[in-house]
């Protein structure tokens, strides 16, 4: 009965030992899934900001664009007195 008890304490051990080992393992992937999700984001944040500044160059270009141009100035004056109050929080 002895025998067959520490049989089990060492099976526990062993199944500890290896939970232990796969958690790690799944940190270590949901950190460079964490890493890649914030790389992603920057890249779109870049690309949307290039999409503007395409649309903003594209309507200063365009002759007719002057009534779109002006809006779109009007919209980013906005975003930016939103982002000052923000910051003045």
């Amino acid at each position: 009965m002895l025998e067959s008890l520490r049989q089990n304490i060492t099976k526990l051990i062993a199944l500890y030992e290896g939970e232990k080992q796969r958690a790690g393992e799944l940190s270590a992937k949901l950190s460079a899934a964490e890493e890649q999700n914030e790389a992603y984001r920057k890249q779109i944040t870049d690309l949307t900001r290039k999409i503007d500044n395409l649309r903003l160059e594209g309507a200063l270009s365009s002759k007719g664009g002057n009534a779109a141009a002006r809006e779109r100035i009007e919209k980013l004056i906005r975003e930016i007195d939103k982002c000052i109050g923000l910051l003045e929080r």
